[in-house]
């Protein structure tokens, strides 16, 4: 069975656990056909990716079903309830989505009258979103489902834990400008000569 494999069956059933490699091995990549591979069980950004991804979708299915709200929009709920007012740049930088589905998800909000939109008193370029009284219940509604699901989610982990969790994901999301920039320099020399014999 594959790692992806075992990984999927984990979240359903308790596997038994395979034995542990020794320091050499689990030093050693992992080496397919074609050279080497990922290694899925200890590959940090496909566990983001996945618990994320699932997170996600199981919120989704919740808000949609019970208060007709898709997952985007209420992340942008989130950010217009901390904020008070908050442009589509402002949400796009924050949380990584795309302006457009960002401006799409204000339009949407604002014809279900959750939001107001206005130009910024600062920048008259900027349109400024706000939650209206029936934005604001709603939101209210929603975070006791959000925060019940946080709570459980990490009811596996100790307060010390749970601190120390915080702590390095503010690292990691602190490091992804160097991550971008390390990707360039990297795809650069990596690939620079590939890229000119491909235009030749």
């Amino acid at each position: 069975m594959s790692a992806s494999k075992r990984l999927a069956k984990a979240s359903n059933t308790t596997a038994r656990r395979p034995p542990r490699a020794s320091q050499a091995e689990a030093d050693t990549p992992d080496m397919g056909a074609g050279g080497e591979v990922v290694d899925l069980e200890r590959y940090v950004p496909a566990f983001l990716t996945w618990i994320a991804n699932k997170l996600s979708r199981g919120a989704s299915q919740h808000y949609l079903r019970v208060f007709d709200v898709g997952i985007e929009t209420w992340r942008c709920m989130v950010l217009l309830a901390t904020e008070g007012s908050i442009s589509a740049q402002q949400v796009s930088r924050v949380i990584g989505m795309d302006k457009s589905s960002v401006s799409r998800c204000f339009k949407s909000m604002q014809e279900r009258e959750l939001i107001t939109l206005e130009l910024d008193a600062k920048d008259g370029r900027l349109r400024m979103a706000t939650l209206t009284p029936k934005g604001r219940r709603l939101h209210d509604q929603i975070v006791g489902v959000a925060l019940e699901r946080e709570r459980v989610f990490l009811s596996v982990l100790s307060e010390a834990e749970h601190e120390t969790l915080i702590r390095l994901l503010k690292r990691l999301h602190e490091n992804l400008p160097e991550v971008e920039s390390a990707t360039e320099r990297y795809v650069a020399q990596r690939f620079a000569r590939a890229d000119k014999h491909s235009g030749a």
